[in-house]
């Protein structure tokens, strides 16, 4: 199975789409065959033709080097901005564990590593039952936290490395900080307090993008050295022995 960086956030609105493009872009930059992929979406509009597509989904896309058809990075695509799992319930499309993991290897068997956003937080339903969370604790995948550096994000981010590190099937990678709030006062306290609460410095930290965020703007802060690290673990622990 194909080695993944699945990015969680401590709540909706709080960067991933960005963190998750920029870094499958500096992935892509590096050299390595990467695919950039968001499992379920809402909030999508139709095209030309038709079809429903998603801008965080076509962000990803864009940024891999391995290129997919869009219904291979995306295969649950919905058109209400509304919870995913209502959005599939209304759309009368159920959504299993199993049939996220029978995806995810077809959709990453040309790369060496994805990158895969998930949607909102941890613990997002699925429909009729499940959590998105599901796949990466199937899978093993390597969990990367994104940070909304905002009034109340200790505790968001406290709580959801302890939801991670409790069912222990997905190890937790490290955490991603991203300035959404440019007025957040005593940042670096705050980054201190997060490295205590979180076990460590960020893997890298975002700093103010505008309103309208470029991922290819962010994606020199996605290839540090802490962040580069965390992809080579990955690949080294991929690689045949």
């Amino acid at each position: 199975m194909t080695p993944g960086i699945f990015i969680t956030g401590t709540n909706t609105g709080v960067g991933k789409t960005v963190v998750a493009a920029a870094w499958t872009r500096a992935i892509a930059e590096a050299g390595h065959r990467v695919v950039g992929l968001k499992p379920l979406a809402s909030g999508s509009a139709r095209n030309a033709e038709g079809r429903l597509r998603n801008t965080d989904a076509l962000a990803l896309l864009a940024a891999a080097s391995v290129h997919l058809p869009y219904e291979l990075v995306n295969p649950y695509c919905f058109e209400p901005a509304i919870a995913p799992h209502l959005a599939a319930e209304e759309a009368r499309q159920v959504i299993t564990a199993d049939d996220l993991v029978a995806w995810y290897g077809k959709a990453t068997a040309q790369a060496e590593l994805a990158i895969v956003e998930g949607a909102g937080g941890w613990r997002v339903p699925l429909h009729p039952l499940g959590f998105l969370s599901d796949l990466p604790e199937r899978l093993g995948l390597g969990v990367v936290v994104v940070v909304g550096l905002t009034l109340g994000c200790l505790n968001h981010a406290r709580l959801t490395v302890e939801a991670i590190q409790h069912a222990g099937r997905s190890p937790f990678l490290g955490w991603i900080g991203n300035q959404v709030d440019p007025g957040f006062e005593r940042l670096d306290a705050n980054l201190h307090s997060l490295g205590r609460l979180l076990g460590g410095p960020p893997i890298a930290l975002v700093p103010p993008l505008g309103p309208n965020p470029d991922p290819a703007a962010a994606a020199g802060h996605l290839s540090g050295p802490i962040a580069r690290s965390v992809v080579s673990r990955m690949l080294d622990a991929a690689a045949p022995a």
